[in-house]
């Protein structure tokens, strides 16, 4: 097995496992995700820490199955990679990449599809396509625009710049750098704060957030609207309310 998925109360933690090739994604990998996404959806899960075995993140595709050619890309990113990204942000559920050494490539882009990040001292960011040739994907334009801001995104992206975990950090990339030792501590100990919330609406605030940058004001102050009179009909509320009020908790 090259990725491991462990469940801990309601935090499942999935571990790409290929330390030996800085988890480089190969075709067996990719369907071993997949599946280790697709658990991530169950019920009993709550959150999510997506990280890496050994001293890499996941430095992209795997260049050893590209020694007889690369076939068709295209189709290789639309049945493979692609999935990946959009099982991400389809869980209604927080989901913390717990970034343990080099990101890179589509490893990078994974990365950046994720909720929240939080790395390793050591761990190091880097785009890795344009320098060969190739352009960014795997969401990698979209989510670095996003994050960054067009300008900031194209000029890394670019020129392959290698940034360091503390310039991630202060990039707005990176919520928090810790010390290697106390990063799968810290990631899990921030996925059980992100657990231990009301489900519905740690859902619906990722789904306002991805709406948000192609939403008009109007059309995003209409959902946040129709969204918390939903919300105000759940128990979660009812509870958390009536428990602010008795002074419970």
């Amino acid at each position: 097995m090259s990725v491991d998925a462990a469940l801990q109360g309601a935090v499942l933690t999935i571990t790409l496992d290929r330390p030996d090739k800085l988890n480089a994604l190969d075709t067996a990998m990719h369907g071993e995700l997949r599946a280790a996404l697709e658990r991530a959806a169950k019920p009993d899960v709550r959150a999510v820490v997506l990280t890496g075995a050994g001293r890499g993140f996941c430095v992209g595709q795997d260049l050893a199955e590209f020694r007889e050619g690369a076939g068709d890309v295209a189709e290789r990113l639309r049945t493979l990679f692609n999935p990946h990204v959009l099982a991400i942000r389809a869980l209604d559920k927080a989901v913390v990449a717990a970034v343990n050494g080099p990101a890179a490539g589509a490893g990078l882009a994974l990365a950046l599809a994720c909720d929240v990040r939080i790395a390793s001292d050591e761990a190091s960011f880097v785009p890795a396509f344009v320098a060969i040739g190739l352009v960014p994907d795997t969401g990698g334009t979209w989510f670095a625009q996003r994050l960054l801001g067009a300008s900031r995104a194209f000029a890394w992206l670019a020129t392959n710049r290698r940034l360091t975990a503390a310039e991630a950090q202060q990039w707005g990339l990176v919520e928090e750098v810790v010390p290697g030792a106390e990063l799968a501590g810290r990631a899990r100990s921030l996925a059980e704060v992100f657990a231990s919330l009301p489900p519905r609406a740690v859902a619906e605030t990722k789904r306002l957030l991805d709406a948000a940058a192609s939403a008009s004001l109007e059309e995003q102050l209409e959902a946040e609207a129709r969204t918390q009179a939903e919300l105000v009909g759940t128990p979660d509320f009812a509870e958390r309310v009536a428990a602010f009020l008795e002074k419970r908790g």
